[in-house]
Formats: structure tokens, C-alpha cells, sequence
């Protein structure tokens, strides 16, 4: 899966936009720093830096010199209108630039295109015989496409993005809520893990995929 550090010192930004990349099916991960990116960076592997150039701790140019080392590809992120801040951040390398405010669909635009032209890692995601494309966000199984609807894909990926990890129905019903930005209620949650078990389970009746845990929750492993 796709991993892409945030570094931002606004924790409202980091919040919403790490769900909103979550149901995009990037892993995700964030530091309010250039000394907490650099200390990540070291130990963990990343395939791409989203970067505010204006940070508490140092900015984002000593970011985007660290990513560099290792090879990783940057976009800025800026509120700074100036043309002299933009270019200097792309002449040392960075990939692309966004300013703020900005539309979470054109970043997710923006983050593809440059995974694309670097050669970001394997999009797709395997459970069993069910493929999931984040990239092109496809889901097929034995090789044929499954046709679901964009909240069906959007709490498949949240499942996804947790596997391995028991969550409740408050949780799910908080996920897709954030993503649908529509009112999703208990009746509909189960009506859509229904609906997306009879598309990609052999058996729905006896789920192989998405597991109930009687009483808490669900899980994919």
C-alpha cells in the first residue's frame, strides 16, 4: 500500500486530510516538524512527502532536502502566494506544489500524477481472490471487474486501511460519514457491508473477507 507522510502543524489539516487520503486508500502517517519528518524518514519507508513549506519547527525545505536523500518525492503545500517561495521549493527537487486552500480531489490528482511519473509502488491491494486497485480504484475478483458504488468502495478501503484491526460499527458509521459527507445511519451501514460481502465473498452467507466479531465488530485480515 502506498504510504505518504504529512508534515503539518495544523492539526485540523492533518485531521481531515489524513481520513480523506485513508478513504483514498493511502496509508498514512504525519509530523509537525522537520525534526519529527527527519526522525521518520530514517526509520520508516515512505513513497511520497506532502510538505507545508511554513513549519513551527524548522520548514519545509529542510523536509524536502531529507526526502531527497532517499529519494522520495515531494508536493509542497503552501499558502504562500509568492512566485519566489514556489520555485525556489521545485529547483531543489520538489515534485509539484499546491496551494491553499485546495480541493481534496485535485491533491488526490496531484499525488497520483506524481506517483506516476516517479514510479510509486504497487497500488494494489489482495485479499484472496479480490484485488483492489487503489490507483484506478478497481476492485475486481477472479480477474472480472465488480461494479460497486463510490460508499461501497469508500468502507471497503476503510476495512482496507484497518486490516488486521476490530472495528465497531461507530467507528465505520464515523469513516464513511467523513467521506460520503451524507447521512449514513446503523440500518444503512448494514445494508452496504451486505451489499459488498455479496459482491466479493464466495460464500456471503459465511464471510471469508469481512468478519463479524459477534457483539463488536468487523475485521479483515
Amino acid at each position: 500500500m502506498t504510504r505518504i507522510m504529512l508534515v503539518e502543524d495544523d492539526p485540523a489539516i492533518v485531521e481531515s486530510l489524513q481520513a480523506y487520503l485513508r478513504t483514498e486508500g493511502f496509508d498514512t502517517a504525519s509530523a509537525d516538524g522537520q525534526r519529527g519528518a527527519e526522525q521518520m524518514l530514517a526509520k520508516e519507508r515512505f513513497d511520497l512527502l506532502l510538505v507545508d513549506m511554513s513549519l513551527r519547527d524548522g520548514d519545509g525545505f529542510g523536509v524536502c532536502a531529507a526526502a531527497k536523500k532517499y529519494e522520495i518525492p515531494v508536493i509542497f503545500l503552501t499558502a504562500n502566494g509568492e512566485e519566489s517561495a514556489v520555485v525556489a521549493g521545485l529547483d531543489m527537487g520538489a515534485e509539484d506544489y499546491i496551494a491553499k486552500p485546495f480541493r481534496p480531489r485535485e491533491l488526490l490528482s496531484r499525488i497520483r500524477g506524481v506517483l506516476r511519473r516517479t514510479g510509486g509502488r504497487d497500488t494494489v491491494i489482495r485479499l484472496q481472490n479480490v484485488a483492489v486497485d487503489t490507483e484506478k480504484g478497481v476492485v475486481t475478483k477472479d480477474g472480472k471487474e465488480i461494479p460497486l458504488s463510490a460508499l461501497e468502495y469508500r468502507l471497503l478501503l476503510v476495512f482496507l486501511n484497518n486490516r488486521g484491526r476490530l472495528l465497531s460499527r461507530n467507528r465505520l458509521l464515523e469513516e464513511i460519514w467523513d467521506a460520503a459527507g451524507d447521512f449514513v445511519n446503523d440500518n444503512t451501514l448494514t445494508v452496504y457491508i451486505k451489499r459488498i460481502r455479496e459482491k466479493i465473498e464466495d460464500d456471503p452467507q459465511n464471510p471469508a473477507i469481512i468478519k463479524t466479531v459477534r457483539g463488536l465488530g468487523y475485521r479483515v485480515d
